[in-house]
């Protein structure tokens, strides 16, 4: 691959990281940190990929590309912001970026962006801007999250069906409106049922409507889920709990785009975009045939997979002080978190996740005496975390898990220390493991052991581990 990019980027280590990358890959490279320049280089010539910063020394980068659209309408730009937030995505994708990437970005995945942008330059496509996301309440910086808001993104500008998946708790509607609201059928209504919640033997009769009769106490004739949504989005929740008749009359409406009411006979075409989610695993139950695999594929065309918020601490303090706001507008008195009480939070399991957090941020602020939460007043008005029996149960990652329950049986017990202890004993270990398994491969040791990418590569360094020791050759 070659080609020529210009590189917008006002933070000097990055740009040398970005540059030596790409220049390894054949890109010739101009560098410049200000819109100023940016605009004075593209007016000296073409360039065939554009990568830009969104806060630049004199001005956001996403808000002054319409101009640079008007002078290189085909040259395909990837976008790289700080600013981690589904609005940072959702303004990437209505300035028509080829690729966003929220920092810290995994570099090998911005090279393979590059290149490919460099490849379908001719073959950028017209897209038409979307309104913003002014007041979603979707809240996480995280990379966990960037993931999500990369793929909301990139399910805007099509009606592709979507599965959402999950713990409780972890958001899975607010994605869907998310999708909905900042999508082409933002416009049209926005319909959610909860499969689960309903009866079985009236599944059918809430989703696709029934003719007077149709049934004893059908009384009148009833418009279903589908029909309402028409124009729209509709948001089956719980599919998993779907039963095995209703999944059969669904994905005949997936398949043909037409329903037809329980005791009709009338065809009647819909034009619905389908948005499902689930907290179950889905695979065994297609094992067992409790839920049909040809309905899965139709609706895991786009599958998104939220974190549980366990998996995302850094994001409890945003979503308190989020949840705090909303308690304050909501009637009940303001309040703060201390530092303390912070990191208390942040050391909770959050079975429940996100939706647990906001109810237990409700109740600080209600029951609180003081203006600013501390530990010791978060620690009165909660408790002491409850424990569960799954604790004590197999933690499902083999001789590891094992080997620490062993190891913590044997240490002493000193007060602060045996956390820091298991750990430095374990983690060296464990990431040679994982890099053994993945033959030297950071990337697939990252995701094997369920870490960002980065900070794989910053603990290789700090323990000083020789990760081409484990390539083995082919």
């Amino acid at each position: 691959m070659s080609g020529t990019l210009l590189l917008v980027e006002d933070d000097s280590a990055i740009a040398t990281v970005i540059t030596a990358a790409l220049e390894d890959e054949g890109f010739e490279i101009a560098h410049c940190a200000s819109i100023r320049e940016r605009n004075k280089k593209l007016d000296e010539g073409a360039f065939d990929v554009m990568v830009t910063d969104v806060m630049l020394e004199d001005g956001d980068g996403l808000a002054s590309l319409n101009a640079v659209r008007e002078s290189a309408p085909l040259m395909p730009v990837i976008v790289l912001s700080a600013q981690n937030t589904l609005d940072t995505a959702v303004r990437a994708s209505d300035s028509d970026a080829f690729e966003y990437f929220p920092k810290p970005f995994d570099l090998d995945e911005l090279v393979r962006a590059v290149c490919q942008a460099a490849g379908n330059r001719e073959e950028t496509p017209e897209l038409t801007p979307i309104s913003d996301g002014d007041g979603m309440p979707m809240v996480g910086r995280s990379p966990a999250m960037q993931g999500v808001y990369r793929m909301i993104t990139r399910v805007l500008r099509n009606d592709l069906t979507v599965l959402v998946t999950g713990e409780s708790g972890t958001g899975k509607e607010l994605v869907a409106e998310a999708i909905h609201q900042l999508g082409s059928r933002r416009t049209g209504p926005f319909v959610a049922v909860n499969t689960a919640a309903i009866p079985q033997d009236l599944v059918e009769s809430e989703l696709f409507g029934h003719e007077k009769g149709a049934f004893t106490g059908a009384v009148a004739q009833a418009i279903g889920k589908f029909e309402q949504a028409n124009g729209g989005t509709l948001f089956l929740d719980e599919i998993g709990d779907m039963p095995s008749e209703a999944q059969t009359r669904l994905l005949r409406a997936l398949q043909s785009g037409s329903i037809r009411r329980v005791g009709g006979r009338q065809e009647i075409a819909v034009d619905v975009r389908i948005i499902a989610a689930t907290n179950r695993d889905l695979a065994p139950m297609i094992e067992a045939g409790a839920f049909r695999e040809d309905l899965f594929y139709r609706l895991n065309v786009v599958p998104i997979e939220l974190p549980p918020l366990r998996e995302r601490r850094e994001d409890v303090e945003v979503l308190s002080q989020h949840f705090l706001s909303q308690a304050a507008e909501d009637g009940l008195p303001r309040r703060m978190l201390t530092r303390e009480a912070v990191e208390a939070l942040e050391a909770r399991n959050w079975r429940g996740n996100v939706r647990e957090l906001r109810n237990v941020i409700y109740r600080l602020a209600l029951m609180s005496r003081e203006d600013a939460i501390d530990a010791s007043s978060l620690l009165d008005i909660l408790g002491e975390e409850p424990s569960f029996a799954a604790d004590a149960e197999d933690d499902g990652k083999g001789g590891i898990g094992a080997a620490l329950d062993i190891w913590l049986m044997r240490e002493e017990p000193a007060s602060g220390t045996v956390y820091a202890s298991a750990l430095a004993a374990f983690e060296k270990p464990l990431i040679e493991h994982a890099l053994g398994q993945t033959n030297g491969n950071q990337l697939r040791a990252a995701k094997l052991l369920g870490i960002n990418r980065n900070t794989l590569r910053k603990r290789i360094t700090e323990l000083r581990i020789e990760p081409d020791r484990f390539a083995r050759p082919v």
